[in-house]
């Protein structure tokens, strides 16, 4: 019933096409609450493939912290999506490194569970997941990428690779991936 109210007294927003852009000529919270709402989902998601969920929490507040602190600084020559990735990107390799947890080879884990397409059942989910557990770092981080969404330019954005360097990890980590399942090749 409040919030029926609510939306009474508060006039209907309109969905902006880049909400960052924006924010960042007329600093209005809706459009800074538009792309929390847009894309917070897929960045808790991302950040848990790379670290625990109670570091991708942290790192998903930093991210909207720092995109408010220097919104000045937002080019939309990007997409907003891949932006916001490459500031939580940044924010996780600091504290990973705070914490001396950064590690860029087969001994990289992920530590919260993925939410896989119910088409799998509950074993194959698992052991899909213990197999992208294996993955180095950056092989893990662009087939996570990948899976958000993001295009081969944008992964080297966000990374700061060449596209052609983020071709090779995912066609590493898929040839692994296929390895470890059995699969043939």
């Amino acid at each position: 019933m409040l919030l029926a109210i609510k939306s009474w007294f508060i006039p209907h927003k309109t969905d902006a096409e880049d909400p960052l852009y924006e924010f960042k000529k007329c600093g209005e919270n809706r459009y800074l609450e538009q792309a929390i709402d847009n894309f917070n989902p897929d960045l808790y998601h991302y950040l848990c493939t790379q670290s625990t969920p109670e570091v991708a929490e942290d790192i998903c507040q930093k991210t909207w912290l720092t995109i408010v602190e220097k919104r000045h600084y937002y080019q939309s020559n990007s997409t907003p999506k891949a932006y916001i990735f490459k500031v939580a990107r940044n924010a996780l390799i600091d504290e990973l490194r705070k914490q001396s947890r950064l590690v860029l080879d087969e001994n990289a884990t992920i530590q919260c569970e993925l939410t896989l397409d119910n088409s799998f059942s509950e074993a194959s989910s698992e052991r899909l997941y213990q197999a992208v557990k294996t993955l180095p770092h950056t092989q893990k981080e662009a087939l996570s990428l990948q899976l958000e969404g993001f295009s081969l330019k944008q992964i080297a954005d966000i990374t700061n690779t060449n596209a052609e360097t983020v071709k090779t990890r995912l066609r590493y980590a898929k040839q692994q991936l296929k390895t470890i399942l059995g699969e043939p090749q």
